[in-house]
């Protein structure tokens, strides 16, 4: 990596050089346009100055240019340097024959392989720096994990100075840690003593906390939320199912892909055919001018006018607007990109993008947003022994129920916890008070405290039951899927019943449905169970033969690599570190704004705004990015197609017409003109389209909107 940005630094240099050398060719050019009196102002239009500058800028930035495009011609595999370096070495030499033989009567253009050169190197610097961000080296992963791990000592006996900080990597298989909590888990274990929840959502995408006891596995970077842990090390310090991402990630990144741009892909035909037409023209008139143009033409040199036509053949189809054609259109769709929140790396990606035919989506923050959130809350009807001869009735209404549950949680650091003191506030009914001393919490089972003199239990229905529900209910509780029921006591009655769940986003289906109508194969990858998994796909669009659950980070880095065996070009959309080796290996890594850094840094693009129907303004950009780029390389082409005859003297017989070098030059500078205007056409085209795919977009909302006052439903239980 380090390596890629010093040679991004040394293009910068060449780059800084050569634009200044036009600038200085420029000043010079406008002194004498505005007949600058000053003899010192006259030496910067003089002709051999010119020559040192166009001489300066061939042996200096565009030195490597020239001798690669030299040596793949040799190699009989030219390519865009091979043109480059034809197109100036010719302007150069039809020059100096201008400069030392006057009576040729040509007119030099030293400036044409400066200008050359500055702009070949601006597109190559520009194709450079989007290489390095769409490469990660990975590093801000590996920093995830703590760089101490606190060791037990005296055999494993927990006494006071029992415990010593080691680096993690020292730890070896068999040591003993403790883990206090909200600490990241240092190495890959097996739990020895304690319980907690644990927050593995970046490995397995199950956006709640699983519950850790002892004999349960534990990994590297996963947080230990509300227990103490005592670990047993399985694997060495250094040797973490971290670690074996990163290197799953840096193995796909390492593959090379021979992505071309499309000006290369034809740049060995097109050279290979300037040649011939070059050499044949100097062939033709060098021995049929005589017998076809009177000696008044030719100036009595049949060799001069056939070596002026010949050069002019090669300056004309110098590759300025060839060059141009994709890095201009390219930096015009990435610019787009940024100010529409689309971060887009690089001009290879738009291409590969714009011919995906394949979307696999990660399930937890990508399909949904994420984290839990209260769906629904149940009432039941309760009948409560108020004596041993008189029953009543009792109800909680929701917002009772969920002020009284957030009290309790509002002491709490779990992620569920949180989901229903968030759904207190939105219904403003948080204002519940804890009695001091009263909370009690065990990790994985639930929370009780006193609130206005009533015990208050919240969590599961073992943990309620032991703080005195003595009833059962009658009718089985609705098991929703992708949902978790957590139960809510008040002394010995059961008040209700609170749903969580991770939240669908909302704009998925239409983005799903609008893939599917371009014949686009959509897939859904997930760590979560499998009904889960499945429920998401439905209410998304998703058929069940294409849903994959339970699958671990190689396994979708897998799963990716076999679709691509079968010619599909693949887009991975995911947010999460266990995405981070697929989104590698995939064609096109896409990764949501509000996912992990590390999905982000190996991703293609990146949905700056976390909304997930920025994926189709993303495909929209790449297919018109694309489509400009071959709209300017058939006018750069069509160009060539007139001009070069032209240029040859195919008119000259005819009404005396023949391109100088010179004119060659200012034609080619006005193709490139017209490549850069089509370019900048493309933010009218696609702000237009933008318009036409959110006309039919469901009102977004980020946020879902809470509903409980009207879901107040009935359980019946009884004594």
């Amino acid at each position: 990596m380090e390596e890629k940005r010093k040679q991004l630094r040394e293009s910068g240099c060449e780059l800084a050089v050569s634009w200044a050398l036009c600038a200085v060719c420029l000043v010079g050019h406008l002194s004498h346009f505005f007949a600058a009196k000053a003899p010192w102002i006259h030496a910067f239009h003089s002709t051999g100055f010119h020559m040192s500058l166009s001489l300066f800028t061939l042996l200096g930035p565009g030195r490597q240019l020239i001798l690669d495009g030299l040596k793949s011609l040799l190699k009989r595999a030219p390519n865009m340097n091979t043109l480059v370096a034809l197109g100036a070495l010719s302007s150069f030499t039809v020059s100096s024959f201008a400069a030392f033989l006057p009576k040729l009567g040509w007119k030099a253009f030293f400036e044409e392989p400066i200008m050359l050169i500055a702009f070949v190197l601006l597109g190559r610097n520009l194709e450079q720096r989007a290489k390095i961000k769409a490469t990660s080296d990975m590093t801000g992963l590996l920093s995830m994990l703590p760089s101490k791990a606190r060791l037990l000592v005296n055999n494993g006996v927990t006494e006071v100075g029992s415990i010593v900080e080691v680096p993690s990597d020292s730890l070896s298989v068999g040591d003993q840690i403790i883990v206090l909590p909200g600490d990241r888990i240092p190495a890959d274990g097996v739990v020895r003593a304690g319980r907690s929840t644990v927050d593995e959502s970046s490995f397995t995408g199950e956006p709640l906390p699983v519950t850790k006891l002892p004999g349960s596995e534990v990994a590297a970077g996963s947080i230990n939320i509300n227990g103490t842990l005592t670990l047993e090390v399985r694997r060495p310090g250094g040797e973490t199912a971290m670690g074996d991402i990163v290197r799953l990630v840096e193995e796909a990144q390492s593959r090379e892909t021979p992505v071309q741009r499309l000006a290369d892909k034809v740049a060995g035909h097109f050279t290979y055919g300037v040649m011939a037409v070059s050499f044949t023209t100097f062939t033709f008139w060098s021995l049929f001018g005589t017998h076809i143009l009177p000696a008044s033409l030719y100036q009595g040199s049949a060799v001069s006018l056939a070596l002026q036509l010949a050069c002019s053949v090669l300056v004309i189809a110098c590759p300025c607007a060839l060059g141009l054609a994709t890095p201009t259109a390219v930096l015009v769709g990435t610019s787009l990109g940024a100010t529409r929140g689309l971060l887009l790396r690089g001009g290879n990606i738009l291409e590969k993008f714009a011919m995906v035919n394949t979307v696999v989506f990660d399930k937890t923050g990508t399909l949904t947003i994420g984290r839990p959130v209260v769906t629904m809350v149940v009432s039941p009807t309760c009948r409560q022994n108020a004596t041993s001869s008189q029953i009543e009735e009792t109800t909680w209404s929701d917002v009772e129920i969920l002020r009284l549950a957030a009290a309790v949680e509002s002491n709490s650091v779990h992620p569920v916890g949180k989901a229903i003191v968030d759904a207190a506030q939105e219904l403003n009914c948080h204002n519940g008070k804890v009695a001091d001393g009263s909370f009690l919490e065990e990790p994985g089972s639930g929370a009780v405290a006193t609130i206005d003199n009533k015990q208050v239990s919240v969590g599961t229905w073992e943990w309620i039951t032991r703080h005195g529900i003595k009833s059962s209910i009658q009718e089985e509780v609705e098991e929703c899927k992708n949902q978790s029921v957590v139960y809510v006591g008040v002394n010995d009655t059961l008040a209700g019943l609170i749903y969580i769940q991770d939240e669908i986003r909302e704009d998925a289906r239409h983005v799903i449905d609008t893939l599917s109508k371009q014949n686009i194969d959509v897939y859904m990858l997930s760590g979560d169970k499998r009904n889960a998994a499945e429920y998401v796909a439905s209410r998304v669009g998703i058929p069940k033969e294409r849903v994959l659950s339970g699958v671990k980070p190689d396994e979708k880095k897998n799963f990716i690599n076999e679709l691509q065996k079968d010619q599909n070009i693949v887009a991975m959309v995911g947010d999460g570190i266990n995405d981070a080796a697929a989104l590698a290996s995939s064609h096109i890594g896409i990764a949501l704004g509000g996912g992990v850094g590390a999905a982000s840094e190996v991703s293609s693009i990146v949905l700056m705004r976390n909304q997930l129907s920025q994926l189709l303004d993303a495909l929209e950009l790449s297919r018109l990015t694309m489509n400009t780029v071959k709209q300017n390389l058939w006018w750069a082409f069509i160009y060539n197609i007139v001009g070069i005859p032209i240029a040859a003297g195919v008119l000259f017989p005819v009404n005396g017409t023949m391109l100088t070098p010179s004119i060659a030059g200012a034609l080619m500078g006005l193709s490139s003109i017209g490549v850069m205007s089509n370019s900048l056409l493309l933010r009218f085209k696609f702000s237009s389209k933008q318009k036409q795919i959110h006309a039919t977009f469901p009102n977004i909302k980020i946020k879902p909107d809470s509903d409980l006052p009207h879901q107040n439903q009935k359980i019946k239980y009884s004594s």
